[in-house]
């Protein structure tokens, strides 16, 4: 579970409900009609955008912002100086006893490559095809984000113009014009919150994720690549830890 992730949505609903109570009159800011609008015309548009597959993995794609874990790069870098320290001790096949304590499917497709005698081409060619399908998965997961980033506050605008010509047409009483105009930027109101909390942010979480997670996925594959070759573990270690800032490397050993 992403904590930054629950904590700044509790705090951001929580500050905009708070600034809505002491200024007073907060029902005013209930408006189911302007909320179906706004949540019915964006998820329309959508669908629309969007195949149907892509809409209903809209929870599943918010869900993966909640609950993405990613290894550290120097959990990887200890992982794979084991591996190369193993295969060099008892061989590639040894290997096969290392898949059944993992349960990564990046790390087991690479490994079961290596106990299979495969050489460093095809690995590479398979796990970098694996990290463009990903990449482009979360792409997809991204946009979609965005694009209801997007359509939430444009929905918002329209719920405002519908409200400021019903609100035209019964200029007769002065005395509703006040509400009537606080009704049509309710749905305004609305459209923002939903952007600006929760999708945009969301999709920028995503990014964040795909980044970290492809990174993870770019240090296996040179490891599993630098074991192919036969390099020794302090060669591993050496050429993996480019993949971190010198501030940040430490001295990993073998722990087998």
């Amino acid at each position: 579970m992403d904590i930054a992730t629950v904590i700044g949505l509790i705090f951001g609903f929580g500050v905009i409900i708070a600034s809505i109570a002491m200024g007073g009159g907060a029902m005013i800011f209930v408006h189911v009609p302007s909320f179906v609008l706004v949540v019915g015309g964006m998820l329309c548009s959508v669908l629309i955008h969007f195949s149907l597959k892509q809409f209903l993995s809209i929870f599943s794609i918010m869900k993966k912002t909640f609950t993405a874990k990613v290894r550290s790069p120097n959990q990887i870098i200890q992982q794979m100086v084991n591996y190369a320290a193993i295969s060099r001790r008892d061989g590639a096949l040894a290997l096969e006893e290392q898949i059944r304590k993992v349960d990564d499917t990046f790390l087991i497709k690479g490994l079961q490559m290596l106990v299979d005698g495969q050489d460093e081409e095809v690995i590479r060619s398979m796990l970098e095809l694996e990290i463009q399908y990903l990449q482009e998965r979360h792409a997809g997961g991204k946009k979609l984000l965005e694009f209801m980033g997007a359509a939430a506050p444009a929905f918002g605008m329209i719920g405002t113009l519908v409200g400021l010509v019903q609100m035209l047409q019964n200029l007769s009483d002065p005395s509703q014009i006040g509400a009537g105009m606080a009704v049509a930027l309710i749905t305004t109101f609305y459209g923002a919150v939903l952007a600006n909390l929760i999708f945009i942010p969301l999709a920028g979480k995503l990014g964040i994720y795909s980044k970290a997670e492809s990174l993870a996925m770019e240090m296996t594959l040179e490891g599993i690549c630098t074991i192919s070759r036969g390099e020794n573990p302090t060669v591993v270690r050496e050429k993996m830890q480019a993949f971190v800032s010198p501030t940040h490397r430490s001295e990993i050993k073998a722990t087998i």
